[in-house]
C-alpha cells in the first residue's frame, strides 16, 4: 500500500504532470567527476517526490515510486563498470531499479536488486556492474520495476564507477501548507508548462489586470432581498453530461495525447491541448447559463469495460465560517482534488468512500473496497476540493499548492482569499460489487480536475447573491426553498 505522503514534489518542476505524471526539472546541474549522484538532481521524472532524507549526509531522497515510474538524469558521465545505489525498502514485496541508456526503453546499463531494507528511512548501499562503459555524456533513466503496484522503494544516490553529477540548485516545497518560494513573472513553455525568471517551475501567475476588473465588477453588483421560506445555505449549481472520455489530461499532461489514463470529461469538448481560453469557443452542455468550465474524473470500469453515468452535478458553496468573504474564481484558474497514486485499501468506513445513494448498503465486494447497494439505488462519489486560494497563481506544480484549507473557519495566511467550494457529486447506473476498479487504479486514487470557464458576468451575481448571502440557489441567482 502507498504510504503517507508528508512533503510535496519539487518545486523547481514545470507542470508536465503529478498523480503519476512527468515533470521536467528546469534546475541546471552541470556534468563533472563526482562520484556521487544525488537521486533529487533529475533532470525529469515519472511518478516521484523528493523528502528530507534520514541517511548519512541529510539532505533529501526520491520516494513514492513505483511500477513503471523513472527517473531521467543528463549529462552524466560514467567512469567506470562499478555502479550503486543507496536505497531504503519498506515494501516487502522488492523490485528493481533498472539504468537505462538514453529513455526508459533505450539498453539496459545495469540492474539493482531491491529488497526490503525494513523501514523507509533504513538505508542500505546495493551494487551492480555495468553491461559496459559508454565513453562522453549519457542521458541515464533509472526505472522501477515491481511485481505490484505500489511503492517499493526510497533513492538517495547513485555512484556510475568515478562518474557522477552534483544535486541540481533545484529547491523542494515545504510540507503543504506552508510557503513555497515564488518569484518572478510566468512565461509559457511550448509544451503548456510554465517557468519564470527566478526558475522556478509549474507556477503560473494570474492575470492581475484581468482579475481586478473582475472583482471591480463583482464589488458593485447589489445583494437581493432574501424572501421567506429560503433555504439558508451558500449553494448554487451546475448539472452536466458526459461530452468525451479519453486517456488525455490538458492539466497534468498539456500538449500530450494519450498520456493520461482514462478520464471522463464533463461539460465543453475537452482535449490534452485545451486551455481555459479555449474553453469559452467550446459549446457545454453544462445547464448553468455561463459555465463553460471543463471538469473530469478517471473513467470507472467493470471487468475492464466503462461503467455508464448517471449523473453529474457540481455543488458551489462555502464551508466557511463568514461566507459573505467569498470571491469569484480567478480567470483561468486550474485545481486538482484527490490522489489520482494513492493505491489502499477502502473499507467500509474508511474515509475516501464510494457510497449508495438512493438505497441502502448491503454488502462489500470480494476486497472489501466497494459497496453493493440495494435495488433502486446507485453507486455516487463525492469529491470535495479546497477553496481558500494565494490570490497570486492560477496553477502550481502539483496544482495544488495554489490552493489550501481554511483556518479555524477562514482563508488566512499563505491562503487568504475565499473562493467557491466546489463539490463533484458523480452518480453511476452501478450498483456496485464485484470487478469494479478506476482507470487511475484502486478506489482510493478517485480524484478530479476543475478548469475555469466560467464567464464572469453569470458567475458573479450567483458568488455575490447566493454564497455570499448565505442562501440557496439552482443555477442562476434565483432563491429556492428546500
Amino acid at each position: 500500500m502507498r504510504r503517507t505522503r508528508v512533503l510535496i514534489a519539487a518545486a523547481a518542476v514545470a507542470a508536465l504532470g503529478v498523480a503519476g505524471g512527468v515533470y521536467m526539472a528546469t534546475a541546471n546541474a552541470d556534468e563533472n567527476t563526482a562520484p556521487k549522484l544525488e537521486a533529487e538532481a533529475f533532470s525529469a521524472q515519472s511518478g516521484a517526490q523528493t523528502e528530507g532524507t534520514r541517511d548519512t549526509g541529510g539532505g533529501k531522497n526520491v520516494g513514492w515510486l513505483a511500477n513503471g515510474d523513472w527517473l531521467q538524469y543528463d549529462d552524466v558521465s560514467i567512469g567506470g563498470a562499478d555502479l550503486s545505489v543507496r536505497i531504503a525498502a519498506q515494501n516487502q514485496a522488492g523490485g528493481a531499479i533498472e539504468l537505462h541508456l538514453g529513455s526508459p526503453a533505450g539498453p539496459l546499463l545495469a540492474t539493482f536488486p531491491v529488497a526490503s531494507t525494513g523501514n523507509w528511512q533504513t538505508w542500505k548501499t546495493v551494487t551492480a556492474t555495468a553491461t559496459s562503459v559508454p565513453a562522453g555524456k549519457q542521458t541515464v533513466v533509472a526505472v522501477m520495476k515491481s511485481a505490484q503496484q505500489w511503492d517499493f522503494v526510497n533513492i538517495n544516490w547513485f555512484t556510475l564507477g568515478t562518474g557522477g553529477r552534483p544535486p541540481a540548485t533545484a529547491t523542494v516545497a515545504p510540507p503543504a501548507g506552508a510557503s513555497p518560494t515564488k518569484t518572478g513573472s510566468v512565461t509559457p513553455t511550448p509544451t503548456g508548462g510554465t517557468t519564470n525568471g527566478s526558475g522556478t517551475a509549474g507556477w503560473v501567475d494570474v492575470d492581475q489586470a484581468a482579475w481586478q476588473q473582475q472583482l471591480a465588477a463583482f464589488d458593485k453588483i447589489q445583494q437581493l432581498p432574501i424572501p421567506g421560506g429560503t433555504t439558508r445555505v451558500s449553494e448554487f449549481h451546475t448539472d452536466c453530461s458526459v461530452s468525451g472520455e479519453a486517456p488525455d489530461d490538458p492539466i497534468v499532461f498539456p500538449g500530450l495525447p494519450g498520456a493520461s489514463h482514462m478520464h471522463t470529461f464533463f461539460g465543453p469538448k475537452v482535449t490534452a491541448t485545451s486551455k481555459p481560453a479555449d474553453l469559452f469557443g467550446e459549446t457545454t452542455n453544462c445547464n448553468a447559463p455561463g459555465d463553460n468550465s471543463a471538469y473530469w474524473v478517471p473513467q470507472l470500469q467493470k471487468n475492464g469495460q466503462p461503467v455508464k453515468m448517471k449523473s453529474f452535478r457540481v455543488y458551489y458553496g462555502s464551508r466557511l465560517a463568514d461566507p459573505s468573504v467569498t470571491k469569484p474564481f480567478p480567470p483561468g484558474l486550474v485545481m486538482i482534488a484527490g490522489d489520482a497514486k494513492k493505491q489502499a485499501a477502502t473499507p467500509k468506513g474508511q474515509n475516501g468512500q464510494f457510497w449508495c445513494a438512493g438505497s441502502a448498503e448491503v454488502g462489500r465486494s470480494a476486497d472489501g473496497n466497494w459497496p453493493v447497494c440495494a435495488p433502486g439505488g446507485n453507486l455516487i462519489f463525492q469529491l470535495t476540493f479546497t477553496d481558500c486560494w494565494d490570490g497570486k497563481h492560477i496553477d502550481s506544480p502539483d496544482h495544488k499548492s495554489h490552493m489550501g484549507n481554511a483556518v479555524n473557519g477562514k482563508c488566512q495566511g499563505d491562503f487568504p482569499v475565499a473562493i467557491p467550494n466546489l463539490s463533484f457529486m458523480v452518480n453511476y447506473d452501478s450498483l456496485g460489487g464485484d470487478g469494479l476498479a478506476l482507470s487511475s487504479g484502486m478506489a482510493s486514487s478517485m480524484h478530479g480536475d476543475f478548469m475555469n470557464a466560467w464567464k464572469p458576468e453569470n458567475l458573479n451575481p450567483l458568488v455575490k447573491v447566493c454564497l455570499d448571502a448565505k442562501a440557496k440557489c439552482g443555477t442562476t441567482p434565483s432563491f429556492t426553498g428546500g
